[in-house]
């Protein structure tokens, strides 16, 4: 199929159109969609056409169908796991990227793509005040920079061990152990089943009563160690004791991960730093950009003070294709692979680092305004909170079940439920540059309206 230029421009003409009258609505949407909307997606489920559909006519059905049947995430009133609502400028700058169609894989297939990304990991190395010269891979997601740290750190360990992994692979190998925290995050365990750890090989070290290691309950550490840690317990929001645990963990030859998905953008502020006490040490760090600094997906990081560990962990040249060593194509799982540093650039230089910081120190004030509002109304709040996550449950099981279920029906906002201790709970996050203060007022105005309705 070709399109001459005029067509071309129309139709994108046509989807930027589509595009925007999607967001002007975006504050007044239901957050869930009604089930009519979702009955309609039957409508997506056609043959393969023998003779392809106008471009016009595709976007026509993506959005007349696609658009009522979205949450609403990318407004104000979404509250289900932390994912930002994306800012203007990444927006925007991912429009552009997807128009320059670059493989972004060195310099040499895209020159614009490989200074913006290292322009961008070295501001993420400064927002975030971790070691500089640190490598930073811009992968698909922390599931994905997760593996590739972990690849990197196996690697190290036994290398210092005198066994070469990318010769002898890892038949025979010394043992690697892992330890991670009881609440660790499901995206972690999945990288480490994938490397072949085996999750009956992994130690699970004791937590306190929220969420965070027990220094004095920690399995012994040595130099074939590799130890995760948390910055963010994805329930609680809560830290583990950096300052105390890396250091003897480091003392003993242990590598340590720390996995930031969300709780890592707390050392871009100054009011929150202090949870974050420590954590420069570790030898290696993932975080998105999707969540807290609110740019589309498609877009975290895997950060590791080694560079040389990681570049040669993930090194991909080949004969007809030779790049540095800090090509992304190096440091992350792909080798063809889009721009996604961009939008993370375009965030960072809207924000600036003030900018960033007081989205994370509102969002963690809204987030203690919500906690002080269902406490008022009877609900137990069952974290402090220190960050921007609220954990909380009703009088019972189906009381707590029917809360969530209510605001979900009433389409004014959405957050979802989790397992804490063993007992259901609900969890509110608190992450979207959309978000106002007006905003947290109305959750807990309808939450309020759901539990007066069970009375």
């Amino acid at each position: 199929m070709t399109m001459s230029p005029p067509a071309e421009a129309a139709l994108m003409a046509d989807a930027d159109a589509r595009a925007a009258a999607y967001l002007a609505g975006v504050a007044t949407r239901r957050v869930f969609p009604e089930a009519t909307a979702i009955a309609n997606l039957s409508l997506f489920e056609e043959a393969l056409p023998e003779t392809g559909c106008t471009p016009p006519a595709t976007l026509a059905l993506l959005d007349e169908i696609g658009s009522p049947a979205t949450t609403a995430s990318n407004g104000p009133n979404y509250f289900g796991f932390v994912i930002g609502a994306s800012l203007p400028a990444s927006a925007a700058a991912e429009r552009m990227m997807i128009a320059w169609d670059q493989c972004a894989s060195s310099f040499n297939s895209s020159p614009v793509a490989a200074t913006l990304e290292r322009v961008t990991g070295r501001w993420v190395l400064d927002v975030l005040d971790l070691p500089r010269g640190s490598a930073v891979g811009f992968g698909t997601s922390a599931t994905a920079c997760g593996l590739s740290c972990i690849v990197a750190a196996r690697r190290a360990l036994l290398r210092r061990a005198g066994w070469d992994m990318d010769v002898d692979g890892l038949s025979g190998a010394p043992m690697i152990r892992v330890i991670v925290p009881e609440t660790v995050h499901v995206t972690l365990l999945k990288a480490l089943r994938l490397l072949g750890f085996g999750m009956r090989h992994i130690l699970h070290a004791p937590v306190d009563a929220a969420g965070r290691v027990d220094p004095d309950r920690l399995p012994a550490l040595d130099d074939r160690t590799i130890l995760c840690l948390q910055a963010g317990e994805v329930n609680t929001g809560e830290f583990d004791p950096f300052a105390v645990v890396i250091p003897p963990a480091r003392a003993a030859g242990a590598w340590v991960h720390v996995d930031g998905a969300f709780g890592l953008w707390a050392r871009a502020s100054q009011a929150k730093r202090h949870l974050t006490e420590g954590i420069e040490a570790a030898n290696s760090w993932t975080t998105d950009g999707h969540k807290w600094l609110n740019t589309p997906y498609d877009c975290a990081m895997a950060i590791c003070r080694d560079p040389e560990a990681l570049a040669q962990a993930m090194n991909c040249d080949a004969a007809y294709s030779a790049a540095s060593a800090d090509a992304q194509r190096n440091l992350t799982l792909e080798f063809s692979r889009r721009a996604r540093g961009v939008p993370l650039w375009a965030a960072l230089r809207t924000l600036g680092r003030d900018g960033v910081s007081a989205m994370v120190e509102r969002h963690c004030a809204q987030a203690a305004r919500i906690a002080e509002g269902l406490r008022a109304i009877g609900l137990a709040v069952l974290n402090r909170p220190v960050l921007n996550q609220v954990l909380f449950r009703g009088r019972s099981e189906v009381e707590t079940a029917a809360i969530r279920s209510g605001v979900e029906r009433s389409g004014r906002a959405w957050f979802g439920e989790t397992i804490w201790q063993g007992q259901p709970a609900l969890r509110i996050s608190v992450s979207s540059w959309r978000t106002g203060d007006d905003d947290i007022e109305r959750l807990i105005e309808t939450i309020r309206d759901e539990l007066d309705s069970l009375a």
